[in-house]
């Protein structure tokens, strides 16, 4: 479960994965469903992964469809779903549409992003969105991302999916990204992820064959004064 934080720290690129295989389902529910259905409960509880770290949204209960024949994207109902995930909106005026979804979606990212949870509980409770804008102002990507990671993570593929979690969690719905944008922007930030592991490994490789290189140089220096002073040795 995406939840547990007890176990070891997922590295960037796996969050990202998982962020990506989580997006799919819930494009595929808003514009792949006839007709479309809203979850109404996305968090990290309820996103599963397979031993292959495959994940898969789930719990379907408070799940609404929109009625085919209804002209509307927008149904009038109950407000429910998990305090720290629910849409501000949604909550004022019991109005529920898709952005509902994408609003705890960027929660959920946030939660990817800092490791931190969507309600942080330190001398006061703090939501995460407001933890997470004054270290975006002063732009602090290293107090911002999960701190277990050390620094290992593309910097512009951080910032890149700070902007889609703050692009789903705006305050009004009609400013939020759709899931089909948020899915495109992610997939994006997992090449720029991968085309920095390849250029780390490159360089790292590098460094390896050059230092290798200078030892060699060094040993055949070292052999080749042993030779010639072995003589006066005798």
């Amino acid at each position: 479960m995406l939840a547990d934080k007890s176990s070891n720290p997922l590295s960037w690129e796996m969050r990202l994965r998982i962020a990506i295989h989580a997006a799919q389902g819930l494009e595929y529910l808003h514009h792949g469903c006839k007709p479309p259905i809203i979850h109404r409960d996305v968090k990290t509880a309820n996103i599963l992964l397979s031993e292959n770290m495959d994940a898969k949204i789930a719990d379907f209960g408070l799940s609404r469809a929109i009625p085919s024949d209804d002209h509307s994207d927008v149904i009038i109902t109950t407000v429910m779903g998990t305090p720290g995930y629910l849409d501000p909106e949604y909550y004022k005026s019991r109005k529920l549409n898709e952005k509902s979804d994408v609003f705890s979606f960027g929660i959920v990212l946030l939660e990817l992003i800092t490791g931190q949870n969507a309600v942080i509980k330190k001398d006061e409770s703090i939501h995460i969105v407001h933890w997470v804008s004054p270290l975006i102002e002063r732009e602090d990507i290293g107090s911002i991302v999960d701190q277990r990671l050390h620094g290992e993570f593309d910097v512009s593929s951080a910032w890149k999916v700070l902007e889609v979690a703050m692009a789903c969690t705006r305050p009004k719905s009609l400013h939020r990204a759709t899931m089909s944008t948020v899915l495109t922007e992610l997939n994006q930030c997992l090449a720029m992820e991968l085309s920095h592991s390849r250029e780390t490994k490159e360089r790292f490789s590098e460094e390896i064959y050059i230092g290798s290189y200078n030892s060699s140089e060094v040993c055949s220096t070292s052999t080749a004064s042993y030779s010639i002073t072995s003589p006066f040795a005798r």
